[in-house]
């Protein structure tokens, strides 16, 4: 007998609410929940193919452990064992910082993910934490800590009133959006265009979003910073700076304008490869929308000047009286509290990285550092890893490296569904319950939403016998690494929920606010420690909602479009907003020298498919066709000029080194430029990926060998870098 059941889409940041058919313990079917407070029954393709997915034969269903070399089935009691054993003694003989972390993207998409790891990190004590945020999003966290004061302080932009959307570097129609969560992106964009509003779009690629667009640049990859900083100079260069109200509220707008007078349209144009005048165009199209928001993405954060772009998107919507009101760029206001701000404002560079001296940001070492810190000897060796959903042998740059790296360590741990490129290092793989049997909620993506609004989804499917929660998984991870293996895993929710109340009802401005810990914890909900922990943050939340207000709602509480929230969000040490924070000052420079232009040689960017999301959606069959492919997309100029066919083999070289691709020549992309997609390199040996494997294409992220980096932010280069073309030609017998 089949049933319905309601469900938050965990498999990008849309966080769409989806109905799913349930045969027995099997998802038949997914399609939009029409009711949903803020899909409204939107679905992408990756949706529609979640019962795929979660069903997917090849997710590991129990755990594995290493003998002789090899993985085999385990016990959870077993695997447990063999962490307790390990993990532990390497810290009491090398160290805390022997035994890193690295948590990948899929952990914010579930509670677990969000809940667990930081008691982790305290258990070891370790300050070998690395994550995905250096490979993606972490400019943005730093140029906002820097200018607000708190990293989490993200404004996006109020798709649903602005007028005018400026857009750098994204492609949502692809990707559904990031650091900006809007279910039903291109029904938004549509919206915006019908009412009258006009979409402007950066990127040196003809993508979807871009051919929906009133206006697009094919701007030249990794200046986009040269561009906007030109922007901001023609708003102080005809008088169109008008922050309004929060003149009063910032400090260094006089030495903006100063440090930004050599930005010239006629002085950058060169170097974006754009005419002035649309440069100029911009600026003043800005300044004349009466609502607007400036947007930028993974384009204009993983290239050389990533922290300064991010910096200048919210400079130009400061600059234009567009920051914090409706229309414009918004702060989110989530049901359930933010992480706390940094005491005393935002700072980065607290330690470096032991080999190469690379500052830290937000607690955590950029990830191209990870491998030279597994392979250097010496004091604080990484010698143990434990890996969260994160496969950043396809991930992070040069991955044949950090391949063998793995295969050196004394101990490694994948939370992990499947045995892909990085898990199969591991000498225990703790696979974690699919979507399906794992109770939903956003803690992340709430507070990028572009309208307030919150959902929570329990369990659809009973978990199967021999699953273990991933909550539990977690938990028993974070006690058997932090030497208490054999305490009931509860006791971490029950730390958890002390600290969080202690917090809670000393916290002037908190609901909870000088009530009685012990009244409040009697008061909790929830069949799990995770439910009760929940509970409790939204209780202490700016909504005091509960639980159970949640689960009476299935669809969701709509809580309302965005309203103004500053100073409130603010967290500097005046707090005021920094118009230009004194590492942003010093980083200018690097920038103002890049006026002098570019080599003219190829440089590469990657790509995102609507049908798959990073490394970790290639082994459902459902999303294998259409432009789901791994193919160099390249001008047909371009191809011309190297002797190049649709179809072709190519060898595509830079610093880290070569791999080869079959070419797909498109005018889609400008020319001197190529694209490969990021994600792909399905062709280790020892993975269980049935389907992947059968289409491995090659990993882009091979071509970097780590030295590139946005010195700011730790990310790594991964767009606008330079590459040479070579054909393949056949050999001769």
């Amino acid at each position: 007998m089949s049933h319905d059941a309601l469900r938050v889409c965990p498999l990008c940041e849309a966080t769409c609410g989806l109905l799913l058919t349930i045969d027995g313990t099997r998802v038949t079917s997914a399609r939009g929940d029409r009711d949903d407070v803020f899909s409204g029954g939107y679905i992408c393709p990756k949706g529609v193919t979640f019962g795929e997915l979660d069903g997917d034969p090849d997710r590991l269903r129990g755990p594995l452990v290493r003998d002789g070399g090899r993985l085999r089935d385990a016990t959870w009691a077993e695997a447990f064992d063999r962490i307790a054993a390990a993990v532990p003694g390497l810290v009491r003989e090398h160290g805390a910082d022997a035994v890193g972390v690295m948590l990948g993207n899929p952990s914010v998409h579930t509670m677990a993910g969000r809940l667990y790891p930081p008691f982790l990190f305290a258990a070891l004590g370790t300050r070998s934490k690395f994550t995905a945020s250096t490979l993606d999003q972490m400019p943005k966290h730093v140029s906002c800590g820097l200018m607000f004061g708190d990293p989490f302080a993200i404004p996006v932009p109020d798709l649903d009133r602005t007028d005018h959307l400026l857009m750098i570097g994204a492609n949502p129609l692809d990707s559904n959006g990031s650091l900006c969560t809007a279910a039903d992106f291109p029904g938004r964009l549509r919206a915006l265009r019908r009412r009258g509003g006009t979409l402007t779009v950066v990127d040196p690629r003809r993508t979807r979003t871009a051919r929906s667009a009133d206006r697009h640049l094919a701007i030249r990859p990794g200046t986009d910073a040269l561009l906007l900083a030109a922007v901001a100079g023609v708003l102080f260069a005809e008088g169109l700076a008008a922050p309004g109200p929060l003149a009063a509220l910032t400090d260094g707008l006089a030495g903006l304008e100063t440090a930004l007078k050599d930005f010239t349209p006629d002085a950058v144009a060169a170097a974006c490869d754009l005419h002035p005048d649309e440069i100029t165009a911009i600026a003043r199209e800005l300044a004349a929308a009466p609502a607007a928001a400036v947007y930028g993405r993974v384009g204009g954060s993983t290239v050389e000047y990533g922290t300064l772009t991010n910096w200048l998107v919210d400079v130009l919507n400061l600059l234009t009286g567009n920051l914090d009101r409706p229309g414009g760029a918004m702060f989110p206001l989530a049901a359930t509290p933010p992480p706390p701000a940094p005491p005393g404002g935002f700072t980065t560079g607290r330690w470096t990285s032991r080999v190469s001296g690379r500052p830290e940001v937000m607690g955590e070492l950029p990830a191209v550092c990870l491998a030279e810190e597994i392979e250097t000897p010496g004091p604080g060796r990484v010698r143990a890893l434990l890996v969260i959903a994160a496969n950043p042998v396809l991930s992070a740059p040069d991955g044949d490296r950090l391949d063998r790296a793995l295969g050196g360590l004394d101990f490694m741990v994948s939370v992990d569904p499947y045995l892909n490129e990085t898990s199969r290092h591991a000498h225990v793989v703790l696979p974690p319950p699919p979507p399906s049997q794992s109770a939903h909620f956003d803690f992340f993506f709430n507070g990028f939403a572009v309208r307030n609004q919150v959902r929570y989804s329990p369990a659809a499917v009973p978990p199967e016998d021999g699953r273990m929660d991933e909550g539990e998984i977690l938990a028993r991870l974070v006690l058997a690494a932090g030497g208490r293996h054999g305490e009931p895993p509860e006791t971490v929710d029950l730390a958890a929920l002390d600290r969080s109340l202690e917090r809670a009802v000393n916290l002037p401005g908190s609901p909870l606010y000088g009530r009685d810990p012990a009244e409040v914890a009697a008061g909790l909900t929830g069949r799990t420690g995770a439910e009760r922990r929940l509970d409790l943050m939204l209780r202490s939340g700016p909504y005091a909602l509960t639980l159970a207000e949640l689960l009476d709602r299935p669809h969701g509480i709509d809580l309302g479009p965005l309203t103004p929230r500053l100073p409130g969000v603010l967290g500097t040490a005046h707090g005021r907003i920094e118009a230009l924070p004194a590492p942003i000052a010093a980083d200018l420079p690097r920038l103002r020298a890049a006026l002098a232009g570019r080599p003219r040689s190829l440089v590469l960017v990657g790509r995102r498919h609507l049908r798959s999301n990073n490394s970790w959606m290639h082994n459902v069959p459902g999303l294998g066709g259409g432009s789901n492919r791994c193919t160099l997309q390249i001008h047909p100029d371009d191809a011309a000029r190297h002797g190049l066919a649709d179809g072709d083999p190519v060898r595509i070289s830079a610093d880290g080194g070569s791999v080869e691709a079959p070419v797909e020549i498109t005018d889609t992309v400008r020319t001197g430029v190529v694209s490969l997609p990021h994600g792909w390199g399905h062709d280790r040996p020892g993975t269980r990926l049935t389907v992947a494997a059968a289409r491995p294409g090659v990993n882009v992220n091979q071509l970097l060998d780590g030295s590139r980096v946005d010195p700011l932010s730790g990310t790594a280069v991964l767009n606008g870098f330079p590459v040479r073309l070579e054909p393949v030609r056949p050999k001769v017998s």
